[in-house]
């Protein structure tokens, strides 16, 4: 493999963008979670919160999400997840219970993993996993 031209300027991760087939129940579930999304207007096909750490990410509606991808198609299986960083162990089971008991769907219930973490899977409205943990050290 051959290594790539220099770049000429700075590229940085910025932004995540969720494709949601409801805004509103979205919105829903990842103020579950700790994103502070405002409420989406009638119509609305875009809204977008900035993170603590300065990560924008937005939830896009399906319609524009089409209109803005050629060929756009269904998309299946786990190809990205998003992973929330939770304050503490008991954080991450405090969460994982709240999310569970407003009726979305536990992937995996907490657990602590061998790579030193409290971690634990839920999953978003339209199915994509959500990962959350703390250290346990």
């Amino acid at each position: 493999m051959t290594k790539p031209a220099a770049r000429k300027g700075t590229i940085v991760p910025d932004m995540i963008g969720i494709v949601s087939s409801n805004i509103p129940r979205s919105i829903a579930f990842y103020r579950l979670i700790g994103l502070d999304f405002p409420d989406a207007k009638e119509g609305e096909d875009y809204v977008e919160v900035k993170t603590k750490n300065g990560y924008r990410i937005s939830i896009n509606a399906i319609e524009l999400d089409k209109k803005l991808t050629p060929g756009w198609t269904e998309p299946r299986g786990q190809r990205l997840t998003l992973a929330f960083l939770c304050e503490s162990p008991k954080h991450v089971d405090e969460t994982y219970a709240e999310v569970v008991a407003a009726g979305h769907k536990g992937i995996k219930e907490p657990w602590d993993a061998f790579w030193g973490q409290r971690y634990a899977l839920v999953e978003d409205p339209d199915g994509a996993h959500v990962s959350l943990f703390a250290s346990l050290g």
